[in-house]
């Protein structure tokens, strides 16, 4: 983060806190929308929650305290209280998390969820970021399992993908497309409408609402439900915060982090009309046979090396084989 970044953020941060000291910030990573973003479900019922049980908390919209390095850096400074972030944000301190990115490897949210809190792998997540200033208070379903979205052919089988280039997060989802025929390029998520409508991309992974909350619709044409991986985002905290709230404080927030967890898994059950908006919006929807998903879910397999360690990949099979 450059200094004068720091500085401007926190010149920010300096005007918002005047006077209102006790308020906790959240930092949103989606546009406001209680019907398409299960993010800001999250977080706007977090909010209402702590709100209405004593605890000031405000929403601040997608880019207002920064990107979501910046509000990273911040949260793990104390500067801002939670922050809505992409799954790996984390990463650069423990990559245990990235274990759910796996493809194929959760059978849907049921799993997930008994992995990180009923077998304990949030805790662990958590040992490993919390020396660092920042913890996970919550890992939020943003919509059904991510499916493949692109701007030239309809795919029904691992074959179709060979002629497109897929925007990618990291080097782990290049793999990916590697083990699937395809290529892939990094490109950050503010320069995909440009990369897609310029063919540097031809298409991304991710939940079947996305191109209709960011207006995508107009250049992406086709979307392959192929239940890839649980669509996750998380919720961070500062842990310098955290830890330093009283008993009755820190008891509200976690009542709040779970009111918010229900109102994040009912959202995900009301999600049954966005195939419908898809096509409405003229996006033809390419269903795969179940040979053609085993065909990617055994070449998926073996990219889970090149996404977490042998000793992770144990502890999250064991997580939901309990």
């Amino acid at each position: 983060m450059k200094p004068t970044t720091i500085l401007k953020a926190a010149s920010v941060l300096a005007l918002l806190t005047t006077g209102a000291e006790a308020q906790i910030k959240v930092s949103l990573d989606s546009p406001p929308d209680l019907q398409g973003s299960g993010s800001y479900v999250w977080a706007h019922s977090f909010a209402s929650y702590l709100n209405d049980h004593g605890i000031a908390a405000e929403e601040f919209q997608r880019g207002a305290l920064g990107g979501d390095d910046e509000v990273f850096d911040q949260v793990t400074q104390g500067l801002v209280e939670v922050g809505m972030s992409p799954l790996g944000i984390v990463g650069s301190i423990d990559t245990l998390i990235y274990g759910l990115r796996l493809p194929y490897f959760f059978n849907g949210m049921g799993d997930v969820d008994r992995a990180l809190y009923d077998h304990g792998m949030l805790d662990r997540i958590n040992a490993a970021l919390t020396p660092s200033g920042v913890r996970v208070l919550a890992v939020d379903t943003v919509g059904p399992a991510t499916g493949i979205f692109n701007t030239r052919h309809p795919v029904t089988q691992m074959s179709d993908m060979a002629d497109l280039r897929m925007r990618a997060l990291d080097e782990s989802q290049i793999e990916l497309y590697r083990a699937w025929g395809s290529n892939g390029t990094i490109v950050s998520w503010a320069e995909v409408p440009n990369a897609l409508q310029t063919g540097v991309a031809d298409g991304y992974l991710n939940p079947a609402f996305v191109p209709l909350l960011f207006g995508h619709t107009e250049f992406i044409h086709y979307f392959t439900p192929a239940e890839i991986s649980p669509s996750l985002r998380i919720a961070i905290a500062s842990e310098d915060w955290y830890s330093g709230l009283s008993d009755a404080d820190r008891a509200t927030v976690d009542a709040a982090v779970a009111a918010a967890n229900t109102a994040n898994r009912d959202w995900l059950g009301s999600q049954t009309g966005v195939m419908d908006q898809l096509r409405a919006a003229g996006v033809e929807i390419s269903d795969m046979s179940p040979e053609a998903r085993a065909e990617f879910r055994a070449a998926s397999e073996g990219t889970w090396s090149a996404i977490v360690t042998p000793e992770q990949l144990a502890q999250w099979q064991a997580a939901i084989a309990q």
